[in-house]
């Protein structure tokens, strides 16, 4: 069997408490290989994600780097692929 080829998509997720910025495995030749369709999969209950940078939205100076976060689906408000947060025409 060949080994399943994978990206990484760099995406920024936003929670009550942070802004997470980090990277998001999607299978290269799957029917969820978009970002959006891998969200709309009801399965996945949490995300996993690597390289996981988190800054705290208040400002408190709470921020911190995780090599793996794994955030349940029911604490995210917001995902995008990064790059293209705040880009007002």
């Amino acid at each position: 069997m060949p080994p399943v080829e994978v990206r990484y998509e760099r995406i920024v997720v936003e929670t009550d408490r942070y802004r997470v910025e980090g990277d998001l495995k999607l299978l290269q030749e799957s029917y969820r290989n978009r970002l959006s369709d891998y969200l709309n999969f009801q399965n996945n209950e949490f995300l996993t994600i690597v390289n996981a940078e988190l800054k705290a939205i208040d400002g408190s100076g709470r921020d911190w780097n995780t090599p793996v976060l794994i955030l349940a689906r029911r604490y995210i408000h917001l995902v995008v692929p990064a790059g293209q947060q705040g880009n007002n025409p």
